[in-house]
Protein backbone atom coordinates (compact mmCIF):
# COMPACT_ATOMS: atom_id res chain seq x y z
CA UNK A 1 0.00 0.00 0.00
CA UNK A 2 1.46 3.52 -0.78
CA UNK A 3 1.70 5.93 1.66
CA UNK A 4 3.30 9.43 2.40
CA UNK A 5 6.60 9.14 4.36
CA UNK A 6 6.19 10.89 8.09
CA UNK A 7 8.42 14.04 7.81
CA UNK A 8 10.11 13.36 10.94
CA UNK A 9 10.65 16.26 12.64
CA UNK A 10 12.10 16.47 16.30
CA UNK A 11 9.28 18.20 18.67
CA UNK A 12 11.65 20.31 20.27
CA UNK A 13 12.55 23.31 18.14
CA UNK A 14 15.74 24.00 21.02
CA UNK A 15 17.44 22.54 23.62
CA UNK A 16 20.05 24.20 26.14
CA UNK A 17 20.93 22.37 29.00
CA UNK A 18 17.82 21.53 30.93
CA UNK A 19 15.76 24.61 29.01
CA UNK A 20 13.31 23.29 25.99
CA UNK A 21 11.31 24.94 23.94
CA UNK A 22 8.90 22.93 22.15
CA UNK A 23 6.75 23.29 18.77
CA UNK A 24 3.26 22.88 20.34
CA UNK A 25 4.53 25.56 23.20
CA UNK A 26 6.00 27.79 20.14
CA UNK A 27 2.75 27.02 18.34
CA UNK A 28 0.73 28.83 21.55
CA UNK A 29 3.13 31.70 22.21
CA UNK A 30 2.70 32.74 18.16
CA UNK A 31 -0.75 32.15 18.33
CA UNK A 32 -1.36 34.30 20.85
CA UNK A 33 0.74 36.88 19.25
CA UNK A 34 -0.44 37.41 16.12
CA UNK A 35 -3.93 36.76 17.17
CA UNK A 36 -3.21 39.55 19.20
CA UNK A 37 -1.82 42.30 16.33
CA UNK A 38 -5.04 40.87 13.94
CA UNK A 39 -7.25 42.23 16.74
CA UNK A 40 -4.95 45.30 16.43
CA UNK A 41 -5.59 45.45 13.06
CA UNK A 42 -9.35 45.06 13.46
CA UNK A 43 -9.51 47.43 15.88
CA UNK A 44 -8.07 50.43 13.97
CA UNK A 45 -10.35 49.61 11.26
CA UNK A 46 -13.37 49.67 13.59
CA UNK A 47 -12.65 52.13 16.31
CA UNK A 48 -15.98 52.01 17.62
CA UNK A 49 -15.93 48.60 18.95
CA UNK A 50 -12.98 48.82 21.29
CA UNK A 51 -9.65 50.71 20.99
CA UNK A 52 -5.90 49.28 20.72
CA UNK A 53 -5.19 49.38 24.99
CA UNK A 54 -8.39 47.57 25.33
CA UNK A 55 -6.90 44.65 22.95
CA UNK A 56 -3.42 45.01 24.95
CA UNK A 57 -5.13 45.26 28.40
CA UNK A 58 -7.20 41.74 26.81
CA UNK A 59 -3.99 39.68 25.61
CA UNK A 60 -3.69 38.69 29.14
CA UNK A 61 -7.36 37.55 29.79
CA UNK A 62 -7.15 35.65 26.62
CA UNK A 63 -4.01 33.70 27.37
CA UNK A 64 -4.94 32.92 31.29
CA UNK A 65 -7.83 32.02 29.75
CA UNK A 66 -6.91 29.53 26.86
CA UNK A 67 -4.53 27.81 29.48
CA UNK A 68 -6.73 28.23 32.39
CA UNK A 69 -9.80 26.83 30.58
CA UNK A 70 -7.95 24.37 28.36
CA UNK A 71 -6.32 22.27 30.79
CA UNK A 72 -9.10 22.72 33.22
CA UNK A 73 -11.49 20.83 30.13
CA UNK A 74 -9.20 18.46 29.11
CA UNK A 75 -8.72 17.13 32.94
CA UNK A 76 -12.65 16.97 33.02
CA UNK A 77 -13.73 16.34 29.10
CA UNK A 78 -10.64 13.70 28.58
CA UNK A 79 -9.42 12.03 31.93
CA UNK A 80 -12.82 10.45 33.84
CA UNK A 81 -11.50 10.54 37.43
CA UNK A 82 -8.84 12.25 36.99
CA UNK A 83 -9.11 14.39 39.73
CA UNK A 84 -9.85 11.88 42.24
CA UNK A 85 -6.98 10.03 41.37
CA UNK A 86 -4.56 12.37 41.26
CA UNK A 87 -5.41 16.32 42.52
CA UNK A 88 -2.24 17.57 40.92
CA UNK A 89 -3.43 16.17 37.08
CA UNK A 90 -5.57 19.63 36.88
CA UNK A 91 -2.10 21.72 37.05
CA UNK A 92 -0.18 19.12 35.73
CA UNK A 93 0.41 20.65 32.05
CA UNK A 94 4.06 19.57 31.69
CA UNK A 95 2.38 16.06 31.40
CA UNK A 96 0.93 17.41 27.96
CA UNK A 97 -3.43 17.35 27.54
CA UNK A 98 -5.14 20.39 26.69
CA UNK A 99 -8.61 21.11 25.00
CA UNK A 100 -9.92 23.36 22.18
CA UNK A 101 -13.17 23.15 24.02
CA UNK A 102 -12.27 23.56 27.40
CA UNK A 103 -9.75 26.79 26.28
CA UNK A 104 -12.69 28.49 24.04
CA UNK A 105 -14.93 28.32 27.44
CA UNK A 106 -11.96 30.01 29.16
CA UNK A 107 -11.57 32.63 26.92
CA UNK A 108 -15.59 33.52 26.57
CA UNK A 109 -15.32 33.50 30.41
CA UNK A 110 -12.41 35.96 30.29
CA UNK A 111 -14.41 37.86 27.34
CA UNK A 112 -17.86 38.48 29.66
CA UNK A 113 -16.00 39.92 32.22
CA UNK A 114 -13.48 42.22 30.77
CA UNK A 115 -16.30 43.72 28.53
CA UNK A 116 -18.53 43.87 31.31
CA UNK A 117 -15.81 45.54 33.45
CA UNK A 118 -15.00 48.04 29.97
CA UNK A 119 -18.48 48.64 29.21
CA UNK A 120 -17.28 47.02 26.21
CA UNK A 121 -20.34 45.55 23.50
CA UNK A 122 -19.80 41.75 24.11
CA UNK A 123 -20.53 40.01 20.62
CA UNK A 124 -19.01 43.47 19.06
CA UNK A 125 -15.78 42.19 20.56
CA UNK A 126 -16.79 38.37 20.36
CA UNK A 127 -16.95 39.31 16.23
CA UNK A 128 -13.38 40.79 16.43
CA UNK A 129 -11.97 37.58 18.54
CA UNK A 130 -13.48 35.39 16.60
CA UNK A 131 -11.97 36.39 13.45
CA UNK A 132 -8.42 35.96 15.41
CA UNK A 133 -8.74 32.55 16.81
CA UNK A 134 -8.02 30.46 13.81
CA UNK A 135 -4.78 31.55 13.36
CA UNK A 136 -4.17 29.83 16.80
CA UNK A 137 -5.91 26.25 15.65
CA UNK A 138 -3.73 26.62 12.57
CA UNK A 139 -0.68 26.34 14.42
CA UNK A 140 -1.93 24.51 16.96
CA UNK A 141 -2.59 21.73 14.59
CA UNK A 142 0.68 21.69 13.04
CA UNK A 143 1.80 21.64 16.22
CA UNK A 144 -0.12 18.79 16.95
CA UNK A 145 1.44 17.23 13.54
CA UNK A 146 4.94 17.64 14.23
CA UNK A 147 4.61 15.88 17.54
CA UNK A 148 2.97 13.12 15.73
CA UNK A 149 -0.06 13.18 18.01
CA UNK A 150 -3.87 12.80 17.48
CA UNK A 151 -3.70 11.23 14.16
CA UNK A 152 -6.70 10.11 12.52
CA UNK A 153 -8.00 6.70 11.81
CA UNK A 154 -6.52 3.59 9.54
CA UNK A 155 -7.16 3.99 5.79
CA UNK A 156 -6.25 3.46 2.51
CA UNK A 157 -6.26 6.94 0.75
CA UNK A 158 -3.28 7.72 -1.24
CA UNK A 159 -1.97 10.80 1.50
CA UNK A 160 -2.30 7.98 4.41
CA UNK A 161 0.82 8.24 7.20
CA UNK A 162 2.85 6.11 9.06
CA UNK A 163 3.23 8.08 12.86
CA UNK A 164 6.17 7.26 14.93
CA UNK A 165 4.61 5.69 18.38
CA UNK A 166 1.53 4.36 16.62
CA UNK A 167 1.04 0.79 15.60
CA UNK A 168 2.56 1.11 12.25
CA UNK A 169 -0.80 1.18 10.37
CA UNK A 170 -1.47 3.82 7.80
CA UNK A 171 -3.56 6.68 8.88
CA UNK A 172 -5.31 9.49 8.31
CA UNK A 173 -3.26 12.68 8.66
CA UNK A 174 -6.25 14.48 10.46
CA UNK A 175 -4.37 17.07 11.93
CA UNK A 176 -3.15 18.47 9.01
CA UNK A 177 -7.58 18.60 8.02
CA UNK A 178 -8.04 20.25 10.89
CA UNK A 179 -5.39 23.09 10.19
CA UNK A 180 -7.11 23.45 6.93
CA UNK A 181 -10.65 23.83 7.95
CA UNK A 182 -10.22 25.16 11.39
CA UNK A 183 -7.54 27.48 10.79
CA UNK A 184 -6.63 28.25 7.50
CA UNK A 185 -10.48 27.92 5.84
CA UNK A 186 -12.23 29.47 8.02
CA UNK A 187 -10.23 32.34 8.73
CA UNK A 188 -9.87 33.30 5.19
CA UNK A 189 -13.57 33.50 5.44
CA UNK A 190 -14.01 35.39 8.31
CA UNK A 191 -11.60 37.99 7.33
CA UNK A 192 -12.99 38.45 3.58
CA UNK A 193 -16.79 38.99 5.51
CA UNK A 194 -15.22 41.46 8.16
CA UNK A 195 -13.13 43.17 5.50
CA UNK A 196 -15.24 43.21 2.14
CA UNK A 197 -18.65 43.26 3.69
CA UNK A 198 -20.78 44.57 6.35
CA UNK A 199 -20.94 41.58 8.63
CA UNK A 200 -18.96 43.07 11.34
CA UNK A 201 -22.11 45.54 11.42
CA UNK A 202 -23.91 42.54 12.93
CA UNK A 203 -23.28 41.98 16.56
CA UNK A 204 -22.65 38.14 16.89
CA UNK A 205 -22.58 36.92 13.37
CA UNK A 206 -18.78 36.85 12.53
CA UNK A 207 -18.94 34.75 16.36
CA UNK A 208 -22.14 32.58 14.96
CA UNK A 209 -20.32 32.13 11.79
CA UNK A 210 -17.17 30.92 13.49
CA UNK A 211 -18.34 29.20 16.09
CA UNK A 212 -20.60 26.66 13.26
CA UNK A 213 -17.69 26.86 11.41
CA UNK A 214 -15.53 25.33 13.90
CA UNK A 215 -18.20 22.60 15.19
CA UNK A 216 -18.98 21.63 11.81
CA UNK A 217 -15.53 21.28 10.77
CA UNK A 218 -13.93 19.48 14.01
CA UNK A 219 -17.82 16.84 14.16
CA UNK A 220 -16.61 16.13 10.46
CA UNK A 221 -12.92 15.77 10.73
CA UNK A 222 -13.90 13.19 14.16
CA UNK A 223 -14.82 10.96 11.71
CA UNK A 224 -11.96 10.49 10.32
CA UNK A 225 -10.02 11.10 13.75
CA UNK A 226 -9.10 8.17 16.14
CA UNK A 227 -10.98 8.68 19.20
CA UNK A 228 -8.74 9.06 22.38
CA UNK A 229 -8.02 6.02 23.60
CA UNK A 230 -8.81 6.52 27.15
CA UNK A 231 -12.97 7.50 25.95
CA UNK A 232 -13.25 5.33 22.71
CA UNK A 233 -16.49 5.82 21.31
CA UNK A 234 -19.44 7.33 23.23
CA UNK A 235 -23.32 7.34 22.74
CA UNK A 236 -24.65 6.58 19.76
CA UNK A 237 -20.94 5.84 18.04
CA UNK A 238 -19.62 9.48 18.33
CA UNK A 239 -16.47 11.03 19.98
CA UNK A 240 -16.15 13.52 22.68
CA UNK A 241 -14.85 15.80 20.29
CA UNK A 242 -18.26 15.31 18.36
CA UNK A 243 -20.27 15.66 21.23
CA UNK A 244 -18.29 19.08 22.69
CA UNK A 245 -18.81 20.73 19.24
CA UNK A 246 -22.80 20.28 18.65
CA UNK A 247 -23.16 22.84 21.55
CA UNK A 248 -21.04 25.11 19.29
CA UNK A 249 -23.28 24.61 16.58
CA UNK A 250 -26.58 25.50 18.35
CA UNK A 251 -24.82 28.44 19.93
CA UNK A 252 -23.10 29.87 16.70
CA UNK A 253 -26.44 29.13 14.70
CA UNK A 254 -28.49 30.92 17.48
CA UNK A 255 -26.18 34.47 17.01
CA UNK A 256 -26.44 33.95 12.86
CA UNK A 257 -30.02 33.90 13.28
CA UNK A 258 -30.47 36.69 15.90
CA UNK A 259 -27.33 38.71 14.12
CA UNK A 260 -29.83 42.22 13.63
CA UNK A 261 -27.89 45.36 11.32
CA UNK A 262 -26.93 48.15 13.98
CA UNK A 263 -29.29 51.19 13.60
CA UNK A 264 -27.12 53.94 11.71
CA UNK A 265 -26.52 56.21 14.72
CA UNK A 266 -24.76 52.98 16.29
CA UNK A 267 -22.34 52.29 13.66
Amino acid sequence: MFVIPFPVIDPVLIEIGPLAIRWYALAYVVGLILGWRYMLHLARRFPEIMSGKDVDDFLLWATLGVILGGRIGYVLFYLPGGIANDPLTLVAVWRGGMSFHGGLTGVIVALIVFCMMRKLAIKRVGDILCCAVPIGLLLGRIANFINGELWGRVTDVPWAMVFPHSDGLPRHPSQLYEAFFEGLLLFLLLAWLAHRTRAIQRPGLLAGLFLAGYGLARFGVEFVRQPDPQLGFLYAGATMGQLLSLPLILAGAWLIATAKPLAASAK
